[in-house]
C-alpha cells in the first residue's frame, strides 16, 4: 500500500494543480528542481604564497579605498565609523603581511584590485546617498566573506609558515568585521 501511494502521489499532485502529466512535462519539472538545488562548489583554499599575497593585498587595498570613498560621502554615522575601522584595520593587516613577507625572505607582488573590486569601487564612488551606502555595505559583505575564506584557508594549508601565522592573526579580525557588518543598515531599508 505504501508503494502504491508513492507511485500515485506525483499524478495526484499534478492533477490537483491542473498540470499535464506527460512524461516530458514531469522530466522538465524534475530537471528544474534538480538544477535549482545544485550550487557551485566552494573554491579550493589558496595554499601558495604568491596567490595568497596577491588576493590578500587586493582585498586590503579594496577595503581601504572603498572605505575612504564612502567616508567622504555618507551621512550614516554607523557606516562612517565602520569605514574608519576598515581603513585602520586593513592598513594594519597590510603591514602585518609585509612583515611576514620580510621574515620569509620572499618578494610580494604589488597590490592591485581585481576587476570585480574595481567595478565595486567605481559603483561606490559614483553612487549617491543611500545607494552609495548600499553599494558599500554589499561590497564589504562580499569582500569580507571572501577574505575570511582566504585567510582561514591559508592559515591551515598555506605553504609559507610566516604567512600562515599572519593569516591566522588576520582571520579573527575579518570575522569581527563580518559581525559588525551584520549590525549595519542603510537608512530607510
Amino acid at each position: 500500500m505504501n508503494r502504491m501511494l508513492w507511485v500515485a502521489l506525483p499524478s495526484l499532485v499534478l492533477a490537483g494543480c491542473n498540470q499535464a502529466t506527460s512524461p516530458s512535462a514531469n522530466n522538465a519539472a524534475l530537471d528544474e528542481s534538480v538544477n535549482a538545488a545544485v550550487t557551485e562548489p566552494a573554491p579550493a583554499p589558496v595554499t601558495d604564497a604568491m596567490t595568497y599575497l596577491a588576493k590578500a593585498g587586493a582585498g586590503d587595498l579594496f577595503e581601504i579605498e572603498s572605505s575612504r570613498a564612502i567616508a567622504d560621502k555618507t551621512a550614516n554615522a554607523g557606516i562612517k565609523a565602520f569605514a574608519g575601522m576598515m581603513i585602520e584595520d586593513h592598513t594594519k593587516s597590510t603591514a602585518r603581511l609585509k612583515a611576514a613577507v620580510r621574515e620569509a625572505g620572499i618578494t610580494a607582488p604589488a597590490p592591485a584590485l581585481e576587476p570585480a573590486q574595481q567595478q565595486a569601487l567605481d559603483d561606490i564612488k559614483t553612487a549617491t546617498g543611500t545607494a552609495a551606502d548600499s553599494a558599500y555595505l554589499d561590497a564589504q559583505r562580499t569582500g569580507h566573506s571572501e577574505a575570511l575564506a582566504l585567510h582561514s584557508g591559508y592559515a591551515v594549508g598555506g605553504d609559507t609558515e610566516q604567512l600562515k601565522a599572519a593569516a591566522n592573526e588576520i582571520a579573527p579580525v575579518v570575522q569581527r568585521h563580518i559581525d559588525q557588518l551584520a549590525k549595519l543598515t542603510v537608512a530607510g531599508q
